[in-house]
């Protein structure tokens, strides 16, 4: 009896045994196909001229996959296990390839989001590691097809593609930061601040030139943020201002920095070391997936060049310079400081004198020599840019098209006002340069288009 009882009671417990196992296994599947290993916390998008950039923010690695959908143009993004804790009509989409984005639960556990778009893309996607600014993300880059595939242009058209060269102007310190105190409670961030307001709005009447403020009131930026600042205008020239100080009060002059090529290898090291920069080095060289010698190679040809040009802007600022204020060195000065360490864009740092000078404190604090300074400064620039401009450029549309000698043959439903308005310029200036003493225009005839 004993006996029979233990084997059955051996049976019910194995039985027991085989339905916990699988009551267990059943809530493990049930676990596997809720638990979310990512969450997608916010979006960030970012417009190029070739592309739109849609950044999303992890709370950890996620495995993805992106492919297209057709009529209408889609790109599918699929993260395992993942969920959305994200609003995504409050994402901004103003301007870029993306109508609107979507989002849905795959196989009970993964995450779906649909980018509608406005045309076709080419996709790119890849996964940042986290740095002291961002943790886990997914970047996806959608080139527009037509950025590849569309045919060359003529020069005709080439020429229309006019841009303004971007000058970032910087005034250094600001906030809780005034730089360096002068004679008569002159404060450099009160100096420099106003220079650049100056030097602003004298670029701003200069045709083809758009000027930035990077700082626009009393107040501090970090020394990278200023420069992130101008990447993101698109800036062309980077200008920092500043005004000197010295222990002794006989110290004076004005003088212009640069990188120097030691600070140039340091930053080049920085920027390689961190893969988000690798991806988002705008303007230069797409970094992105290459072997690091090679990546090595391109970023340094392209600090390189970046060097050179900002030598030779520095080189004829500090002419100008010479004209309005005394020199406190004859020839442009390298330093490593931090507002000049952009890769890609070519910076430059002014000293517009000694505030620990009496008399150029003095100076400094005039508005009258203010003036100066900024007129010297902004010449220096349209200088430079007329001789070099950057390509697509309305400065580089002028230059070619003095070469290349602009026409327009009329065709039918062309007037004059509507031909001076396409290729912006007036009336009386086709008339002008083509000997029209009215309006009068007829198809097949082809006019001479002036430069400006």
């Amino acid at each position: 009896m004993i006996r029979g009882m233990t084997t059955f009671s051996a049976t019910i417990l194995r039985r027991a045994g085989l339905w916990t196992g699988l009551l267990v296994g059943c809530v493990q599947w049930t676990l596997a196909t809720t638990a979310t290993a990512a969450t997608v916390e916010a979006a960030r998008v970012h417009v190029a001229p070739d592309h739109t950039r849609l950044v999303f923010d992890l709370s950890e690695p996620a495995v993805h996959r992106v492919f297209q959908l057709a009529s209408p143009p889609r790109v599918v993004v699929d993260l395992d296990r993942s969920a959305l804790d994200l609003d995504l009509d409050q994402v901004q989409l103003d301007g870029t390839a993306i109508r609107g984005m979507r989002s849905g639960v795959q196989d009970r556990r993964d995450l779906r989001i649909v980018l509608d778009l406005n045309a076709p893309v080419r996709p790119r996607s890849f996964l940042l590691k986290p740095n002291e600014r961002y943790g886990d993300r997914l970047v996806i880059d959608l080139f527009t097809t037509t950025w590849e595939s569309e045919p060359i242009k003529r020069a005709e058209e080439y020429l229309r593609e006019r841009r303004p060269v971007v000058v970032a102007v910087d005034a250094g310190h600001g906030g809780e930061d005034p730089g360096a105190l002068g004679p008569g409670h002159v404060r450099e961030k009160d100096v420099v601040l106003s220079i650049a307001r100056k030097l602003h709005q004298r670029l701003q009447r200069e045709p083809g030139f758009h000027p930035v403020l990077i700082r626009t009131g009393d107040y501090y930026l970090a020394l990278r943020k200023r420069t992130e600042l101008a990447r993101e205008a698109g800036a062309d020239l980077f200008i920092s201002l500043h005004a000197d100080s010295f222990r002794h009060a006989s110290a004076r002059g004005g003088s212009v920095y640069i990188l120097s090529s030691q600070g140039a290898s340091s930053e080049s090291a920085r920027w390689l070391a961190q893969s988000e920069n690798q991806a988002d080095l705008v303007g230069g060289v797409d970094l992105e997936g290459k072997e690091s010698v090679v990546a090595q190679v391109l970023l340094d040809l392209y600090v390189t060049s970046t060097l050179q040009q900002s030598h030779d802007v520095a080189a004829t600022l500090l002419q100008g310079l010479g004209r309005v204020t005394r020199l406190h060195k004859r020839q442009v000065e390298k330093a490593q400081f931090v507002v000049l360490k952009s890769p890609d864009i070519p910076s430059l740092l002014v000293e517009t004198g000694f505030i620990s000078n009496p008399q150029e404190a003095a100076q400094l604090a005039s508005a009258r020599h203010q003036e100066r300074l900024a007129g010297a400064i902004a010449d220096a620039v349209i200088e430079y840019y007329r001789a070099s401009p950057p390509p697509g450029t309305w400065l580089a549309w002028q230059r070619a098209s003095e070469s290349v000698g602009l026409k327009h043959q009329i065709a039918q439903g062309d007037t004059l006002s509507g031909i001076a308005s396409k290729y912006q310029v007036s009336v009386h200036a086709i008339r002008e340069l083509n000997g029209l003493s009215s309006d009068r225009i007829r198809i097949g005839q082809v006019l001479q288009i002036p430069t400006s």
